[in-house]
């Protein structure tokens, strides 16, 4: 209701400017005791109700708060969008993967600058052997530090290499380490980071403080959780592992974010958490959201996506649930059929936020559907929903899942009106895997490109001075596409060798992607 009228004041307000404008267009003198000031929307007005839907019921959940005091959105700011850095997955709140790549012309060339090479480590673990490099999700992150950041990082000289520049890559690896790496060179900028378990998800930089976050994904040793480091030092300072839990893995492959002041992290213990964030990489929690559906507590992979003062995740049965960050509440539910572990994406049409996500095939059995749906944000009510058909399919100790890993890639430039997506087909089509483009406005599929394999990568994008759409991405061949996101057209194929789980992060006209194996590649897009 509050939304409405709001909607409502502004329409007025706008016609009022709007008629005041025409006036004196037409040579009229404007009489300013009639004249309108706009209003602008206070914090109050536009915070996003405290209510919970009917779609609710299906959750059995459990706030715990740490302390009486609430702690209610300090702003809505988002501190990723408008930076140059990329310091979380998918760049920002809306994980929409607004990385402002640029090209010249129509690119036809995939070049690589550097590659860099991680150890391949040896060690086994219940879940077999991880090697090195980066797996799924496995974004880098990338800063251009400031003067003054850099001469506070040269305080603490004996982390630093020679090639400590102020262009920097920081990821996560298989190895149980992270990697600091000299964007322009390509070589170590400073002493790798003990994150003491295999780490396959992506880190995040605080975008305010000195703290790197780093979930663990595959324990070598207990325990295993989430955890903070000092970026000036490298030390750890923020480690948990909850073993309150209504799930026992304590794993986070998600990648965290920092909105209204506070750091929200889901995990895949089956809970959602809010951290005070402190200097140093010191982080307080101030309270959980544990909650099962039909009795079980699912884990949680994907990266939560945030609008306004509501929280976004899905979940590995299915459950797409919308949460208020203030209370930390539930406020909407929906089922999404089978795993879904890729992060969703919103995107705000015509004044109203939208969702876009799917799921995989893994618990429908050997055949199933992925299901690509359109949800509003703002109640969980379906808007459109594509079904394609996908399969598991077995593999030497394994069966590899079919549907959708990546996370989705919202249309620009003269791609407006269109979603792309790597989805795994595995049998139920000619190619493995498919490059996917969808229309935003009913769910139907406009082209695929197929691939030979299997690809879990999420696609990005770069923008040319007509402002034409071109897709960057990568299968699990190590095969790397660029191709004309209006139809499909495959501009260049790179055969790389190694597989592409891990999603790129964008500057410029490159982008910085590993691969499993030892590989991490810095390519140029010519």
């Amino acid at each position: 209701m509050r939304r409405d009228c709001i909607l409502v004041v502004l329409g007025v307000l706008m016609a009022a400017c709007g008629g005041k404008k025409a006036q004196q267009q037409e040579g009229q003198v404007s009489d300013d005791s009639l004249a309108i000031e706009a209003h602008v929307p206070t914090m109050e007005e536009l915070m996003l109700p405290d209510t919970a839907y009917a779609s609710v019921a299906a959750l059995d959940f459990k706030v715990v708060n740490d302390d009486s005091v609430e702690h209610p959105m300090q702003d809505f700011n988002d501190r990723y969008d408008r930076s140059d850095r990329v310091m979380t997955f998918r760049k920002n709140l809306m994980r929409d993967a607004d990385f402002g790549g640029t090209v010249t012309g129509t690119p036809s060339q995939i070049e690589i600058a550097w590659v860099y090479r991680t150890p391949y480590a040896a060690d086994s673990t219940r879940f077999g052997r991880w090697g090195g490099g980066t797996g799924w999700t496995g974004q880098p992150l990338y800063a251009r530090w400031t003067d003054e950041e850099m001469a506070a990082f040269r305080q603490h000289s004996q982390v630093l290499t020679q090639d400590f520049g102020r262009e920097e890559i920081m990821v996560g690896s298989l190895t149980g380490k992270a990697y600091f790496i000299n964007y322009e060179t390509g070589r170590d900028s400073r002493q790798p980071l003990d994150l003491h378990n295999i780490v396959k998800g992506t880190m995040s930089l605080d975008p305010e403080l000195m703290n790197l976050y780093s979930g663990q994904g595959v324990n070598k040793g207990e325990p295993i959780g989430c955890q903070a480091f000092d970026l000036l030092t490298g030390e750890r300072r923020f480690f948990f592992a909850d073993h309150q839990a209504w799930r026992g893995w304590n794993a986070f492959d998600s990648s965290p974010i920092v909105a209204g002041g506070y750091l929200f992290w889901p995990g895949e213990n089956g809970s959602f958490y809010k951290f005070e964030r402190q200097e140093g990489g010191q982080l307080r929690r101030l309270s959980t959201l544990r909650y099962r559906v039909r009795g079980a507590a699912p884990g949680i992979e994907s990266s939560v996506c945030i609008y306004r003062n509501y929280g976004f995740f899905s979940d590995n049965h299915g459950n797409v649930i919308a949460v208020n960050l203030n209370t930390m509440r539930p406020v909407w539910h929906y089922d999404n059929h089978d795993d879904s572990d890729g992060t969703m994406v919103c995107r705000v049409e015509d004044g109203i936020p939208y969702l876009y996500t799917a799921c995989e095939v893994d618990k429908q059995g050997m055949e199933g559907n992925c299901h690509f749906i359109k949800l509003r944000a703002l109640d969980g009510t379906l808007v459109w929903e594509r079904l394609i058909a996908c399969q598991r399919v077995d593999l030497p100790g394994k069966t590899l899942d079919g549907g959708m890993y990546s996370s989705p890639l919202i249309g620009r430039g003269d791609c407006q009106d269109m979603i792309f997506a790597n989805i795994c087909r595995n049998g139920a089509a000619p190619g493995r895997g498919e490059l996917t483009a969808l229309s935003t406005t009913d769910g139907s599929i406009l082209w695929t490109v197929p691939y030979g394999n299997f690809c879990w990568s999420s696609p990005v994008c770069f923008l040319n001075e007509q402002g034409e759409m071109f897709i960057f991405t990568g299968n699990a061949s190590g095969v790397a596409y660029l191709v004309r996101a209006k139809d499909g057209e495959v501009l260049c194929k790179k055969e790389v060798g190694a597989n592409f789980e891990s999603s790129p992060c964008v500057v410029g006209n490159t982008a910085v992607v590993g691969c499993r194996g030892t590989n991490i590649y810095k390519f140029v897009i010519k």
